[in-house]
């Protein structure tokens, strides 16, 4: 009695297996940080009788917030730029995304020391609030700093010539985990904002 054969199994092209565990990567992150502001505006609730916890929000937070819808755009132009073969002109955005990735970085950390240094944080329980929200904001800046990174490896590649209109799935996952960064932030200040006291402009 002969067995029969095997049919061999269908293996993805590498993109596609790329994508699928980019997908993978994002959901991941996203149940992550779900979770964190789940928590945060649970914590916050319960606070929400201390008058510390109404104390504003650091104005660096939108201009932080400006770079990272910024950074957002440019990566998009990047993803329609290998389209057409333009690697110089993919490079050059990829680049100066990552550029604005490191001002954000640096706007943040001087968001987060003057939430560290103000009233918040030295009197009462709510420091607890003010506390939460920096350790948030510092969850995402070390993702955008996984980012950079990654942004930085992309544009090399890029320049030398490593993608194509055909070959361009690295530059897409790029704008999409850039995107999503975007869109976790703004979810995070909007959290930020309905439990403390929002900013004083």
């Amino acid at each position: 009695m002969t067995s029969r054969p095997r049919k061999p199994q269908a293996i993805l092209p590498s993109d596609k297996q790329h994508h699928f565990g980019g997908i993978l990567f994002l959901v991941s992150l996203l149940v992550f940080f779900l979770s964190s502001i789940l928590l945060y505006g649970i914590y916050a609730y319960s606070r929400r009788g201390d008058p510390e916890s109404a104390a504003p929000l650091p104005s660096m937070f939108l201009l932080s917030t400006l770079c990272l819808l910024v950074i957002s755009g440019l990566v998009h132009m990047a993803t329609r730029a290998i389209r057409r073969e333009k690697r110089l002109l993919t490079s050059m955005l990829l680049l100066i995304s990552g550029i604005t990735a490191v001002i954000f970085m640096g706007l943040q950390f001087d968001a987060m020391s003057e939430m560290l240094q103000g009233p918040a944080m030295n009197n009462g329980t709510g420091k607890g609030v003010a506390g939460m929200v920096v350790v948030l904001a510092i969850l995402h800046a070390v993702h955008v700093a996984g980012g950079v990174v990654a942004l930085t490896v992309v544009a090399i590649r890029s320049w030398l010539g490593r993608y194509d209109h055909e070959r361009h799935w690295p530059v897409d996952f790029a704008a999409q985990y850039w995107h999503f960064l975007d869109v976790v932030w703004l979810c995070m200040l909007l959290a930020f904002c309905l439990t403390t006291g929002g900013f004083v402009l």
